[in-house]
């Protein structure tokens, strides 16, 4: 008989002699929450799950509590959720002396998926993806930037004092790349060795900004490897004395960083649906109704693409991502980027996310309105824009900033039939949370504006 992959595990961490294993859960924001414990502690709960305070889900990026959380606050006294470590994460920490590694998610009291966890309601959207007998094949990819880390003097001078780790606008640059050489090829290797592989890695234009492609697979996984690569790239980066920031938008006169998401439906007999070689372009009719799933979708739930108040200041015209209703052949400057080639590559890109997006919820969000299109046998009725997306307003343009975006989704039925009402109070809660923080800020700009001429 086989061993079970519980059996397995404990077997190999034993034969290591582990002595602690870190574990972690993501919150709403995608930030990664968790905390290193012993090899007998987790023998005990690595089947039956462990307690976690259930603040990771009544707090913003920052630790302050919501007062707008029905889920949880002081009214409900912060108790432990149910958390369960998923087997499959499994993987070593190559720059933390190989510490053992899992991810976990929540569930309620009936061992269901707990609504408002990310990782648990992607995987209710690929349960819905399944029982229609497809298979999503995902990646995402990241465009950030490198500061140097001057941690002190970003705090005593609130964050103004901004230093990228080289200087210029040169993109594709082997150059740029090679003069902080030793951590370039640290983030390829150690990212691979970490069970996060990449396709490709390469600067960006702007000043310390690098871009990497996570290389595809199952969506589960691919997004698993997107929230790992955000994490880690951070860690690998403070070993090098740099702070890698997936903020949407730096700096105003710069391009912002997105977190495009690659997709593709295969069949149970691994055929890639998105592709028809009797048709013109190769673009099949089932991808035709997932295009026109997510266009018609997109206005409701854009804040899962784009969930801070910072992600609309990139989602500005002229700067690389888009602000239409928009989709096109091979097209840069439209919401959806479809790329017919071949039967193992057709693939749409969804360009709108930002890299201050929760992978989790980006990928959920791009799936269940993909389905929404096929389900509901939605015609692609918008025609491809071939010149500038900017310009091409004709289908509608995006929500301008997070309030107007939130309210749209907390106002919109769609949102509610793709991810069910305790999710959507939930996350528009929070998101109308971060909009009152912003809103309540007096800013740099407003008193260079104001306080001498007014």
């Amino acid at each position: 008989m086989q061993p079970s992959l519980p059996d397995k595990i404990l077997q190999q961490l034993a034969e290591q002699n582990t002595e602690k294993v870190k574990l972690a859960v993501t919150d709403i924001d995608g930030v990664l929450r968790g905390k290193m414990i012993s090899y007998e502690k987790f023998v005990s709960i690595v089947e039956k799950g462990f307690g976690f305070c259930n603040v990771v889900f009544g707090w913003d990026a920052n630790d302050a509590a919501y007062d707008n959380s029905n889920y949880t606050g002081w009214h409900t006294g912060y108790p432990d959720a149910t958390a369960v470590i998923d087997l499959n994460t499994f993987r070593q920490i190559p720059w933390d002396n190989d510490t053992p590694f899992f991810l976990a998610d929540f569930c309620d009291n009936e061992k269901n998926g707990l609504p408002i966890c990310p990782r648990s309601l992607l995987k209710k959207i690929i349960r819905q993806a399944s029982e229609e007998g497809f298979t999503a094949s995902f990646s995402q990819e990241f465009e950030w930037f490198n500061l140097t880390d001057n941690t002190e003097e970003l705090y005593s001078q609130k964050f103004s004092n901004i230093k990228p780790i080289t200087n210029g606008m040169f993109g594709y640059s082997l150059q740029r790349a090679a003069q902080k050489n030793e951590y370039f090829n640290d983030l390829f290797d150690l990212l691979k060795k970490f069970g996060v592989p990449l396709e490709g890695l390469h600067t960006e234009t702007g000043p310390g900004v690098y871009e990497a492609a996570i290389t595809y697979s199952d969506i589960l996984q691919a997004a698993d490897r997107a929230v790992l690569f955000k994490s880690s790239v951070k860690q690998i980066a403070h070993n090098h004395g740099i702070i890698a920031t997936f903020m949407a938008k730096v700096n105003e006169s710069l391009p912002g960083c997105s977190g495009h998401v690659h997709q593709s439906l295969w069949s149970a007999k691994n055929q890639n649906l998105f592709y028809d070689k009797k048709r013109a372009g190769g673009i099949s009719t089932l991808m035709e109704s997932y295009i026109a799933g997510q266009l018609v979708c997109m206005p409701f739930i854009l804040p899962m693409y784009a969930p801070t108040v910072n992600s609309y200041k990139r989602l500005v015209e002229g700067a690389w991502a888009p602000t239409t209703l928009t989709w096109g052949v091979d097209n840069r400057t439209v919401a959806l980027r479809a790329l017919p080639g071949s039967a193992e590559s057709t693939r749409l890109e969804t360009r709108v996310v930002g890299s201050d997006s929760n992978p989790y919820l980006a990928m959920a969000a791009c799936l269940a309105s993909g389905l929404y299109g096929i389900k509901n046998k939605l015609k692609l009725k918008t025609p491809a824009t071939t010149g500038n997306g900017y310009d091409d307003k004709k289908n509608g343009s995006l929500p301008k900033n997070l309030w107007e975006a939130t309210q749209s989704m907390r106002t919109s039925p769609i949102a509610t039939e793709l991810f069910g009402a305790p999710f959507v109070d939930h996350f528009t809660a929070t998101r109308e949370w971060e909009w009152r923080q912003f809103s309540k800020v007096v800013t740099d700009w407003e008193l260079k504006r104001y306080l001498e001429i007014i």
